[in-house]
């Protein structure tokens, strides 16, 4: 061969050995990007041309796939008014914008890719049917979501408020209500008319209310004064104090080692004080911040390592794994010295919790301290409903003994019945909390907790409430008066058997 015909035949060799180079980069290393990129025509026609499963709630359906008479066979629908009180649970699937929440999570059993189904899908094919995706079972109780729902929608006037509720059951992890408000309706973003979606996608981005995030579990909080159970738990177990053990009563007291000083809210002086003091059950019962400085710097041992731990018991600085939505971190923070300590054993500083964490407190204290892995999806469903997988309750831990969990009971007790409204059909545990927080504004409002379990002696559902920067109360709200009443609303649609 001669050189010209060499040199030649090098240049097609190398050609084709480049071809094979980028087919194989396309196919093994591009696929998964090509296939969502949201302008692959092939993908979405195919996507489409199959009935997506459905997310239920019981016997209510969260989402499900209608058939069109257009060119993308189903649409994706949240059907009824609840849809938007379901959106930080389902999320969206949108053609231009992908998925979120479950849609997102489940993603392969809803879109019948899932390996479980592949019997099915060859199955399918011989009969000549269209692949059909697996259905999402929820922890979700209908009517629980509903009272938050329309509890938080309400609670702060003419417009929603901006905060959320979770309800646990407490011997299980189940999630039985995660509502986050204000919320939005996820139906425009799954519309065939890409128009529509990106119209529907600029005005939720552009609101500054935020109505996509999941306050729930995306969102972190100081937890203020519900965060004393914890600090109350860690005395009670260490056994440097009693529900009798004696704390200062006064207005104000003197963060060790500094000239700063803290407050009782409103600064008055912890109620049915003797001789400048009072019990634990008192300062539990009032909620006054001094005397939990003065348990947390003088009275407990180790007090920054012990306080962390019994956090971390809670599952507070742990990973927060998924249930399966991602969850963020709760934290209490570095509590380098006494100053912080103080600080810390009241809920502030640097301490962090999201609603779900604050619920899942509430239900280790209602479980007789077993603390339970919480979770979303009960179930996973064969397109024919015969069933794939079933979530089993997982204990995490012995979080405190049950003698600690019966007298943390008779605090909770005490502070329910001190709270505004108190004294409902069912008995109640409870904690109530008015956070602090700094975001740069002079004119900012606390935070208002309630974290609660009922009935008191067979408890059914623990839930968590918070109602960011006071609700349409302002500096004036507390979270006995605003967030309390959507907690006991829960607990009583809950005892009375308003179930699925």
């Amino acid at each position: 061969m001669n050189t010209p015909l060499r040199r030649v035949s090098m240049v097609v060799v190398l050609m084709v050995l480049a071809l094979l180079v980028n087919a194989t980069y396309i196919q093994v290393f591009r696929a998964d990007t090509l296939r969502a990129d949201p302008r692959n025509e092939r993908v979405l026609l195919d996507e489409y041309s199959r009935e997506r499963g459905s997310i239920l709630a019981g016997p209510a359906v969260m989402a499900n796939s209608i058939k069109t008479t257009d060119r993308y066979k189903y649409l994706r629908v949240y059907p009824g008014r609840m849809a938007p009180a379901y959106a930080p649970i389902t999320g969206y699937y949108s053609m231009l914008y992908a998925s979120s929440g479950l849609e997102h999570a489940e993603e392969t059993l809803l879109n019948g890719s899932d390996n479980r189904l592949f019997g099915r899908r060859i199955i399918d094919l011989v009969q000549g049917r269209d692949p059909r995706g697996g259905n999402v079972v929820t922890t979700i109780n209908p009517t629980l979501q509903r009272v938050a729902y329309q509890g938080l929608m309400t609670a702060c006037g003419s417009t929603p408020c901006h905060g959320a509720a979770v309800a646990i059951e407490p011997q299980t992890g189940k999630i039985l209500a995660m509502v986050s408000t204000p919320s939005y309706d996820p139906n425009p973003l799954s519309s065939h008319d890409p128009n529509v979606v990106a119209d529907a996608w600029k005005r939720l981005q552009a609101d500054p209310a935020d109505p996509m995030l999941n306050r729930a579990i995306a969102s972190t909080y100081p937890p203020g004064s519900t965060f004393k159970v914890i600090t109350t738990a860690a005395a009670l177990t260490q056994g440097s104090a009693d529900v009798d053990t004696r704390l200062t009563s006064s207005s104000t007291i003197t963060l060790p080692d500094t000239d700063t000083s803290l407050s009782n809210y409103a600064g008055e002086t912890c109620p049915e004080a003797s001789g400048g003091t009072v019990s634990l059950l008192q300062a539990f019962e009032y909620s006054c911040n001094t005397a939990f400085v003065q348990l947390a710097t003088q009275k407990l041992h180790d007090g920054a390592d012990a306080l962390k731990q019994m956090a971390q018991n809670f599952g507070i600085d742990t990973d927060p794994g998924d249930i399966p939505l991602d969850v963020a971190a709760s934290t209490t923070g570095p509590i380098s010295d006494r100053a912080a300590l103080g600080q810390s054993a009241i809920g502030q500083r640097d301490v962090a919790l999201t609603p779900l964490e604050n619920a899942e407190i509430a239900a280790t204290l209602a479980n007789g301290g077993i603390r339970m892995q919480p979770y979303l999806v009960d179930s996973l469903q064969a397109p024919d409903l015969t069933t794939l997988a079933t979530t089993s309750p997982r204990q995490l831990g012995q979080a405190i003994s049950p003698q600690v969990a019966l007298t943390m009971r008779e605090l909770m007790v005490a502070s329910e019945a001190h709270t505004k409204g108190a004294g409902g059909p069912v008995a109640i545990a409870s904690k109530t909390g008015t956070a602090e927080h700094s975001t740069g504004r002079s004119d900012e409002a606390p935070h208002a907790w309630y974290i609660a379990y009922g009935p008191v002696d067979d408890p059914k559902v623990a839930v968590a409430v918070i109602i960011e920067n006071g609700g349409n109360e302002g500096e004036a709200a507390t979270g006995g008066s605003i967030a309390a009443p959507i907690g006991r609303a829960v607990i009583d649609a809950a005892v009375n058997g308003q179930g699925n």
